[in-house]
């Protein structure tokens, strides 16, 4: 997949997590808020020209790593996208593999930060420079 494919599905992504959250499925709404960030964060590693093996790193470790390398830590990226990106993904093993459910505060905050992450990296993606540090 290219960037352009990959925001489109991490728009996709987040707009299914705010419905989620709207119909009451805490769990659901937090999974398809992070997976929103994952591709997002994956687009604009492979418009920042970050590749792995001819393509952007894929699993959830990687792609963060190389997210917080690659764009937070010189200054493309915010750090509190990074730290929304990881907090994300805390939060989204609660829902899918602890056996707890994420409360309406947590799946409503990993909702409102898929959109901002997703937004961001949009801009990213298309040479807006967002979400960068001043």
């Amino acid at each position: 997949m290219n960037a352009a494919e990959l925001i489109t599905k991490a728009t996709r992504a987040a707009e299914s997590a705010a419905l989620l959250l709207g119909a009451g499925d805490l769990d659901g709404a937090c999974n398809r808020a992070y997976y929103a960030m994952f591709d997002a964060a994956r687009a604009a590693l492979l418009a920042a020209g970050v590749q792995m093996g001819g393509e952007a790193p894929r699993t959830h470790g990687g792609v963060i790593s190389a997210f917080s390398l690659h764009l937070v830590k010189p200054g493309r990226v915010s750090l509190e996208l990074g730290r929304a990106l990881n907090r994300a993904e805390e939060i989204r093993l609660v829902a899918d593999y602890k056996g707890e459910s994420v409360d309406q505060k947590h799946a409503a905050w990993a909702v409102a930060q898929a959109t901002a992450f997703v937004q961001a990296m949009l801009e990213s993606v298309n040479g807006d420079s967002p979400g960068q540090q001043k």
